[in-house]
C-alpha cells in the first residue's frame, strides 16, 4: 500500500513539475491572444492595411480624405501621429464631430494603437452612424507605421512642453534663410536649410539617440521630411517632425518671439552704465509690469537653468548660442542673462559680432534665482 502511495506521489510531482513551465510560459501569450480576440470581436467591418494608408499620406495632402487619430491629445497624439491626421479622440466625439467633412462620401481613415486598440473602430462606427459612406480602420495603427520606417509626426503643444519643462531635444528649422529672415524662427531653434543640410551636420548633436525635430513650412512643404531623411542616414535614431510647421506655431502661440520683421514693441529700453547694458532698475520694473515686452535668454548651462530661473526665460547655453543665433528675434529687445554679468556680456558680444541687427542687451548684474520663477538682484 505505501508503495502505491510513494508510486502515486512522485506521478503526480512529476506531472506537475511538467505541466507548471508551460503554465508559466504560456499564460502571457494565451492572455495577449485573449486581448486581441476580445478586440477583434468588436472591430469596423472595413479594414485597411499599411500599403492602403500609405498611398493616402502625401505631400501636399490629397483631397478627398481625412485621416483621423482617436487617441487622447496629450499622452498619445501630441507626442507621435501619422503624417497629416487629426485628432478628434473617441470620448470626445460628440463634441468635435463638427471637425469631420461636410462631404458624408470624404475617405475616413480611422487608426489609433495597433490591433488591440478598439478606438478607431468605435470611432468608425460613430462616422458610419452619422452618415458617412467611405469609411475605413487601419488596425495595425500607428506602431506599425512607425515600425514600417514613417517619421512620427509631433504636435505644436508637445513641443511647447519640452521648452517649458526644459528638456533635452534639438528642434531644426529646415526653411531657406531669406524665408526664416522675412518669417522668423520657433524658439530654441536652430536653422540648417534642407539645402544646405550636408554642409552644417556639425550644428547636430554628437549624441546619435538625441531628439530631432524638424519642422518647415507646412503640410505643403517637403523640406522638413527631406532634412529628417538625411539625419535619420547619419544614424540618428530619434527623428521626428512637425508636420504643420511654423504656420501652426504661429496660429497657437502667436509671432511675438519669432518673426524677423517690424518691431512688435515700442517700449523703451533704459540703457545701463556699461556698453550694452540694461539698467537692473528698469528691468526689475519691466519684468514686474509687462514682460512680455522682452524676451530674456539665459545664457547659463541647461543644469542651472533648471535649477532655477526668470519665469518666462528661455534658455541658450553659451556654447550653442552661435549655432542657435538665427533663433533670436530681430522685432523684440533680448536681454540676456546669467548669474553674475559676465557670461551675459560675452552672449551681448557674440548676438552683435554676428547679427548686429539684433536689439539686444545684457543684466550686468548679480543674480540670485529661486526655484519658482523669482528672481533678486545683488547691486
Amino acid at each position: 500500500m505505501r508503495t502505491q502511495i510513494k508510486s502515486l506521489a512522485v506521478a503526480l510531482m512529476l506531472a506537475l513539475a511538467a505541466a507548471l513551465p508551460a503554465v508559466i510560459w504560456t499564460t502571457p501569450a494565451h492572455a495577449q491572444a485573449a486581448s486581441l480576440q476580445a478586440a477583434q470581436a468588436n472591430y469596423y467591418k472595413n479594414l485597411v492595411d499599411f500599403d492602403f494608408v500609405k498611398q493616402w499620406v502625401a505631400i501636399p495632402p490629397k483631397r478627398g480624405v481625412m485621416l483621423i487619430d482617436p487617441r487622447p491629445t496629450v499622452r498619445r497624439f501630441n507626442p507621435g501621429h501619422i503624417f497629416g491626421a487629426v485628432n478628434i479622440p473617441d470620448d470626445k466625439f460628440e463634441k468635435m464631430k463638427d471637425q469631420l467633412p461636410q462631404d458624408k462620401s470624404t475617405l475616413l481613415i480611422y487608426y489609433c494603437d495597433g490591433p488591440e486598440c478598439v478606438l478607431s473602430h468605435n470611432s468608425a462606427r460613430k462616422a458610419d452612424a452619422l452618415g458617412y459612406t467611405n469609411v475605413k480602420v487601419y488596425p495595425n495603427g500607428y506602431p506599425e507605421w512607425i515600425a514600417k520606417g514613417e517619421f512620427p509626426a509631433v504636435a505644436g503643444a508637445y513641443i511647447k512642453k519640452l521648452m517649458d519643462e526644459k528638456a533635452a531635444y534639438m528642434l531644426i528649422d529646415s526653411r531657406p534663410k531669406r524665408t526664416v529672415d522675412k518669417e522668423g524662427i520657433i524658439p530654441t531653434a536652430v536653422h540648417i536649410s534642407d539645402s544646405e543640410f550636408d554642409k552644417h551636420t556639425d550644428k547636430l548633436p554628437a549624441d546619435k539617440a538625441a531628439e530631432l525635430i524638424f519642422y518647415c513650412g507646412g503640410l505643403e512643404c517637403v523640406l522638413s521630411p527631406s532634412s529628417a531623411a538625411k539625419a535619420r542616414k547619419l544614424g540618428f535614431t530619434n527623428v521626428k517632425t512637425y508636420a504643420l510647421g511654423h504656420p501652426d506655431w504661429v496660429k497657437l502661440y502667436g509671432a511675438s518671439s519669432t518673426a524677423g520683421g517690424a518691431a512688435k514693441t515700442n517700449v523703451k529700453v533704459e540703457e545701463g552704465k556699461e556698453k550694452g547694458s540694461i539698467s537692473t532698475a528698469w528691468f526689475e520694473h519691466i519684468m514686474k509690469e509687462n514682460p512680455g515686452a522682452l524676451l530674456v535668454v539665459d545664457i547659463r548651462d541647461q543644469n542651472e537653468y533648471a535649477a532655477g530661473t526668470m519665469k518666462g526665460a528661455i534658455n541658450i547655453p553659451m556654447g550653442e548660442l552661435a549655432q542657435k543665433i538665427a533663433s533670436l528675434p530681430a522685432n523684440q529687445p533680448v536681454v540676456f542673462i546669467c548669474s553674475t554679468g559676465a557670461r551675459s556680456g560675452e552672449a551681448y558680444d557674440t548676438a552683435k559680432l554676428l547679427r548686429p541687427e539684433l536689439n539686444v542687451y545684457f543684466l550686468d548684474a548679480k543674480v540670485r534665482y529661486a526655484g519658482d520663477g523669482t528672481f533678486s538682484i545683488i547691486l
